[in-house]
């Protein structure tokens, strides 16, 4: 039989299955690709009506009345309806309940505006839809992948032999870096290959170091190794809310004297609520002289970085085995997008797998890229294309430029903070977070003067309670979107500066608001004593 006429016995066979009518929603012929062009310009018009053009960071709706409205969105109709209908729902019940991330008054957290070059590349990727684990489904993104993460080891100083992979942040970087630790050292130590033999007989002696400020996800990071959090000991901080030194070496000679195995230290660079930058070369002298593993966190420093006047923030960085760095913080990319970097590349043997469908070693002999053993993840998405598009439009300098001036914004800001007798500064800023409370001298006596809630229990504070409410109400009016910490046992406000838009004056208003408020909530408060 010859190919034509297999070719029609086949279109003529009854049995034939039809595409659906669904197969229209699909790129790959003239009508889909028509429809792709109509569906992203319906959505990019929703997008700027009815997001982009508003005038406050937040509509103030709570979760219940939310709630209650998306209650009555049907999840899995039975018949579809238009797009331009569906998209029309999703303007009016989430878009415009939705966080404006670039609007001045959002400033509560590490949730940047993202750069337009960045949702421009966001739009290639997901259309594109290629998946990270194999080179035969993402050739040129495997090999553009392996290009940004060699720049970003050069970026931090890392020598020749250094590699890395992109994560969806620093929750996943910082597991990856505690996980290769830990079956380092236990390779090292105890002639142990977790990996397939499981953790050793000593793993319950087995500890990390951090400071008290570092970021939660030490402790997660251990939950999830089966260490338990406890495994992780923190370290008390100094006066900058830096790792105390003299504390640390104090921690280290008692874990010895106790019988303990401390594999890792974890520098912070950048702590959530203060910006607070440990003192990074000391720490790696410390981790070589005891044989640990130093990871640091610098998912929000690490943009000190790509600045020539802030880089020396992050002195002794390139010391580090391995840094967790995000790019949808202080890099201005969209959710998500963070990188893992390893110092000595060799040592990502501990992770080795390979799969016969997706990554044959006969791949690794010929130097195929096999993005997926440097990862915790398979199927993962094309996110190095953000930077590298953010970058090229941008330049250094430009991404720069940004990050200096939301720090110097912080500087301003503490300066005005400084200035209102109502208002106290928590901590010199760092880099652009800023924290502060409000404490006028009437509240701070309420304060001091304590009390008794119902049932004998102390009373909350007065300066607890105030600041609290302030955080909410501004919420609520949508007027400020503003984050909320402790600070010592005491409730505490934080702007956390990342709109390269953001001015002095809008963050003047912001603190006018919450004096305003404060003064209010004052007299009710103490009135109602």
């Amino acid at each position: 039989m010859t190919g034509n006429e297999f070719a029609g016995r086949v279109r003529s066979d009854p049995d034939e299955p039809t595409p659906p009518d669904a197969a229209s929603a699909f790129l790959g012929d003239e009508a889909g690709n028509a429809a792709y062009e109509d569906a992203i310009d319906r959505a990019r018009e929703h997008l700027v009506e009815s997001f982009a053009t508003a005038t406050d960071p937040y509509e103030g709706t709570d979760h219940e009345t939310l709630r209650e409205r998306i209650d009555d969105l049907a999840v899995f109709p039975d018949e579809g309806d238009s797009l331009e209908s569906v998209l029309e729902t999703v303007a009016d019940e989430v878009l415009g309940d939705s966080v404006r991330v670039h609007d001045p008054g959002c400033i509560a957290h590490l949730h940047c505006p993202p750069a337009i070059p960045a949702l421009a590349a966001e739009l290639l990727l997901s259309g594109t839809n290629q998946s990270m684990d194999s080179f035969d489904q993402a050739p040129a993104a495997s090999v553009l992948e392996e290009r940004v993460v060699d720049a970003c080891c050069a970026l931090f100083g890392y020598p020749a032999g250094a590699d890395g992979v992109f994560t969806g942040g620093g929750t996943a970087s910082n597991f990856l870096g505690l996980l290769l630790a830990r079956d380092w050292y236990c390779e090292t130590e105890f002639d142990r290959t977790v990996q397939t033999d499981g953790l050793p007989p000593e793993a319950s002696d087995l500890r990390v170091l951090c400071s008290d400020a570092a970021h939660f996800t030490a402790e997660q990071a251990a939950h999830h190794l089966g260490l338990g959090e406890d495994a992780v000991v923190t370290v008390p901080t100094d006066s900058d809310r830096r790792i105390d030194l003299v504390a640390l070496d104090e921690t280290l000679e008692r874990l010895e004297a106790d019988g303990r195995h401390p594999f890792a230290l974890i520098g912070t660079a950048g702590t959530t609520d203060f910006g607070s930058i440990d003192p990074l070369r000391a720490l790696a002298d410390r981790a070589a002289d005891q044989g640990l593993w130093f990871h640091v966190d610098a998912a929000y420093g690490g943009a000190c970085a790509i600045s020539d006047r802030l880089r020396s923030k992050l002195t002794g960085i390139d010391c580090a085995d391995s840094i967790a760095v995000d790019f949808h913080k202080l890099f201005y990319q969209p959710i998500s997008c963070g990188a893992f970097l390893l110092r000595d590349g060799d040592k990502y043997r501990f992770l080795e797998r390979n799969a016969a469908y997706l990554n044959p070693e006969r791949d690794d002999a010929a130097g195929v890229p096999n993005l997926v053993s440097k990862s915790t993840q398979t199927t993962r998405r094309f996110d190095a294309l953000k930077p590298f598009v953010t970058f090229n439009a941008l330049g250094r300098a430009g991404v720069a430029d940004c990050v200096e001036y939301v720090c110097e914004l912080a500087d301003a800001v503490a300066d005005e903070i400084r200035a209102e007798p109502a208002l106290e500064l928590c901590c010199e800023p760092e880099l652009s977070a800023v924290v502060f409370r409000y404490r006028s001298d009437r509240l701070t006596r309420a304060s001091e003067a304590g009390g008794r809630d119902a049932g004998d229990e102390p009373a909350t504070p007065p300066v607890d309670r105030v600041n609290r409410a302030i955080r909410d109400e501004l919420l609520a009016d949508g007027e400020v979107v503003l984050a909320r910490t402790e600070v010592d046992g005491t409730a505490a406000l934080k702007f956390t500066l990342l709109n390269p838009k953001t001015t002095v004056s809008n963050l003047r208003e912001a603190l006018d608001s919450i004096v305003d408020r404060g003064e209010a909530l004052e007299r009710e408060v103490i009135d109602s004593a």
